[in-house]
């Protein structure tokens, strides 16, 4: 299958086949080139919470937000927690976790809307995103789905939500964008045990073992079963790897837990902006 994750320019990657429906919607995943960040985050760290600059990665994200035609000022972000809280923004949110790290909003690791002039963000250095997008309904939204997230099945949360709005699970186009490969990533017991309670007997299983107590797991194939299993029939699967390539992405694993973050967003441009 071709990759459907293009990439726009040095500071990201977009989606076009999504962006061609709407000219309003912008939505990608940053690279980490073309950033001023320096040492360990070089170059364009979009995270806070790590011991970069702040100065620095506000110089980042003033970048991207002019690439993107949506101000820093509109973005939202959240204190992600590896949990499956999800949050409905609205223009009341807009700044917080834009320019830093404390307004940005509590425990939370998934975001949607349905109003213009918003830039919804989360951030990643290995983790599943899962972007989604309902066109006939007017709804977008985010989620970050490490293992913990994954077996809280917060893909499915976000289906969920919609669900409340009137939103048939078919009528929902997703999209699990770059993240660690099952090549790459290696777990133990307690997390297989988890995964086992989630797919059951299916066949295929997202993971395989390599020794005792350890395994290869596919997140990005465990969630597309996750989301399949909701009723979504439209789920599109990179096979961009932030660990594999190392001169497009930061990657948790393979930089030891020194590294900075890339980040998913989408967002519908308004008018007036």
């Amino acid at each position: 299958m071709k990759e459907f994750f293009v990439k726009k320019n040095e500071h990201y990657f977009s989606i076009p086949s999504w962006e061609d429906m709407d000219s309003r919607l912008t939505v990608g995943f940053t690279t980490k080139n073309g950033g001023v960040s320096k040492g360990s985050y070089n170059s364009l760290n979009t995270g806070f919470h790590v011991a970069d600059e702040k100065k620095d990665v506000v110089k980042n994200r003033g970048l991207i937000a002019e690439k993107v035609k949506i101000p820093l000022q509109c973005w939202v972000g959240a204190k992600q927690t590896h949990r499956n809280h999800i949050v409905h923004v609205t223009k009341a949110f807009r700044g917080q976790g834009a320019a830093d790290y404390e307004s940005a909003i509590n425990d939370t690791d998934g975001l949607y809307t349905t109003e213009e002039g918003i830039l919804l963000t989360l951030c990643f250095a290995d983790c599943v995103p899962i972007y989604y997008y309902a066109p006939k309904h007017g709804y977008i939204g985010i989620v970050h789905a490490g293992w913990k997230g994954t077996v809280a099945e917060i893909a499915v949360k976000m289906i969920d939500k919609w669900k409340e709005h009137g939103i048939d699970p078919k009528d929902i186009m997703t999209a699990i964008g770059p993240s660690i490969c099952g090549n790459c990533y290696i777990v133990d017991d307690k997390v297989i045990k988890q995964v086992r309670t989630i797919i059951g007997e299916q066949a295929v299983k997202p993971y395989y073992e390599i020794e005792e107590g350890q395994y290869h797991l596919d997140l990005k194939e465990l969630n597309r079963f996750i989301l399949n299993k909701a009723g979504v029939q439209d789920v599109l699967v990179t096979n961009l790897c932030t660990s594999c390539q190392k001169d497009e992405f930061f990657s948790h694993r393979r930089d030891l837990g020194k590294t900075g973050r890339l980040m998913s967003f989408i967002g519908w441009k308004e008018d007036s902006l």
